[in-house]
């Protein structure tokens, strides 16, 4: 039996349609995902069941009845949550326990409230206030008080985006054993296409047009474990499937090259002849990192974060650093930029000692920190006159339009940073980089606050700019995917503190790489089990000594 339908929803602001066309049947007991991306009106989609907004054309309805306003009925659940903050976690589950249960006692209401906080597993933080939780436990107390109002049926709106990768993952588990112990009917929005398959019945695409697109069914058996669903040919075969969709509906066709880049030298760069008496010795050791210590001084002591990290790069390699959050990986990239001193130990790039920043090497953070008040061009230029000083003005032009384009800017240039979007300001943080013509490449979780697509698309965009330079990069990444995909070694840190190189897997996968190509190739799914073993390893805070291990 059907619960929702949408029969032919439009929905406009203005003269804009932002969803159209929309027929849509969920079933009672189903969980059925949505896959949404950045302005394809998932948020609209998800106000529209909820009785927050209205269609412009065409109707919703719930159990046969039109939905014209919010309901206790339709439990909503957003990315961002919206607590009380003067409330402990019990009196904020408990505003939504005595809003819809009024008639029972107070002895019945407490016990009810503390049913839903030991649900999400808070019972041991039930006194705190929301200051004093992480992100992960304050969605916790979102998805307790949504379901304290005992709603028929669950509507969830990206409501893990905002969380580090293994508390997500942790968080999508507890929401797939509460639908499975109540069978509440479920419509999740996420742009996570392994999260859509560990949880869903139903996968829709929501195109970038405002239409629904293909519809997949997941037939992996329940429960999904997600270690395990990564030997599932049943798995492989619908991520390949899901993926390959949403890229070709959704990621823009590359720019066509019209710009060349000029002959021009950095500051940073030997003369050729010493350049040259210096190939063999440098190649092989081009970057090292050599009994590398981080300490930091405590009320308590000194706190040691990482401890004798040895690492060499060979010039021209792209390394993945991975682990879990607060495990060193941004400090180790942070001190190779300069950023950090480092308390022990050294670093070498070149056959000399890494002392302070220098544009030799650039960084691109998770944040572009962008002049908003300057162009994209302008953003860009910054770096480049300062890099390349012999150059014309025109010269240093070409530079910064060259990279531009390369990401896909090349009508977008003279653009204020401040109208960018997220992914846009993203690319110009990659071209800025870039156009420094720098020895080496650090990226400190670059896409991590883009939706997949974007990260997607974006991560095509620097393996093809990466392929044309072959500069020396390291990119710390939460995503195994990710890792795999840019690098020729993945590095695994173990759990901080005194965090270390817990394995490096060698990924001899051929370039140049695309996504779709990868989910395919034969050896993809061995390296990406390896990467998830020694991760599920350290998962739980795992702090045993790593086995030595060649880093070379």
């Amino acid at each position: 039996m059907n619960i929702l339908q949408f029969k032919n929803v439009t929905k406009s602001y203005g003269e804009t349609p932002v969803l159209k066309d929309i027929n849509l049947n969920v079933a009672e007991g189903e969980f059925v995902v949505i896959l949404g991306f950045s302005g394809t009106g998932k948020t609209t989609l998800i106000n529209l069941m909820a009785g927050l907004e209205q269609p412009t054309t065409g109707a919703v309805t719930f159990r046969g009845e039109p939905v014209t306003e919010p309901g206790r009925k339709r439990g909503v659940i957003f990315q961002s949550y919206s607590l009380m903050p003067w409330l402990t976690v019990q009196g904020n589950v408990a505003l939504a326990v005595d809003t819809m249960f009024p008639d029972l006692s107070k002895t019945e209401r407490t016990a009810k409230v503390d049913h839903y906080v030991n649900m999400v597993g808070l019972s041991h933080a039930a006194s705190r206030r929301p200051a004093e939780l992480s992100g992960g436990m304050r969605q916790r107390v979102n998805v307790a008080r949504a379901l304290a109002m005992d709603p028929e049926m669950l509507l969830l709106d990206e409501p893990l985006s905002a969380l580090d990768a293994l508390t997500r993952a942790n968080l999508a588990d507890e929401i797939e054993a509460i639908w499975d112990a109540d069978k509440k009917t479920c419509v999740l929005i996420t742009n996570d296409v392994d999260e859509a398959i560990i949880l869903a019945d139903r996968i829709i695409a929501l195109n970038p047009d405002g239409t629904l697109g293909d519809e997949f069914k997941v037939e992996v058996p329940r429960p999904r474990d997600r270690i395990a669903m990564n030997d599932n040919p049943a798995f492989k075969a619908l991520r390949a499937q899901v993926t390959t969709y949403l890229m070709d509906v959704g990621i823009a066709a590359k720019v066509e090259e019209s710009r060349l880049l000029p002959n021009v030298t950095p500051i940073h760069s030997v003369p050729s002849a010493v350049a040259k008496a210096q190939e063999g010795a440098i190649a092989e050791k081009f970057l090292n990192f050599s009994q590398l210590h981080k300490v930091y001084p405590t009320p308590k002591g000194p706190l040691t974060v990482v401890e004798n990290f040895n690492l060499k790069i060979n010039k021209g390699e792209f390394i993945s650093l991975i682990g879990h959050s607060g495990c060193g990986k941004s400090t180790v990239l942070t001190m190779a930029a300069g950023l950090n001193p480092i308390s022990k130990g050294a670093i070498r790039l070149d056959g000399w000692n890494v002392e302070g920043a220098d544009p030799e090497r650039a960084v691109v953070f998770q944040s572009p920190n962008l002049f908003p008040w300057l162009s994209a061009k302008e953003n860009v230029a910054i770096g480049v006159d300062k890099v390349y000083p012999r150059a014309s003005q025109a010269e240093r032009q070409d530079v910064v339009e060259y990279y531009l384009e390369r990401v896909g800017l090349a009508d977008s240039m003279d653009k204020n940073a401040a109208s960018l979007s997220n992914g846009m300001k993203q690319r110009v943080g990659i071209a800025r980089a870039f156009a420094l013509s720098p020895k080496l490449l650090l990226l400190d979780e670059p896409f991590g606050m883009l939706d997949s697509l974007t990260r997607w698309e974006l991560q095509e965009v620097l393996m093809e700019v990466w392929s044309r330079t072959k500069v020396t990069a390291i990119c710390v990444t939460h995503d195994v995917d990710e890792a795999i995909l840019l690098a020729d070694r993945v590095v695994m840190m173990t759990n901080g503190p005194q965090a270390t190189i817990g394995k490096i897997t060698d990924v001899n996968l051929p370039r140049p790489r695309t996504r779709k190509a990868l989910l395919e190739h034969p050896d993809y799914y061995t390296y990406r089990q390896e990467v998830l073993d020694f991760l599920e390893e350290y998962e739980h805070g795992a702090k045993s000594k790593p086995k030595a291990i060649a880093a070379e």
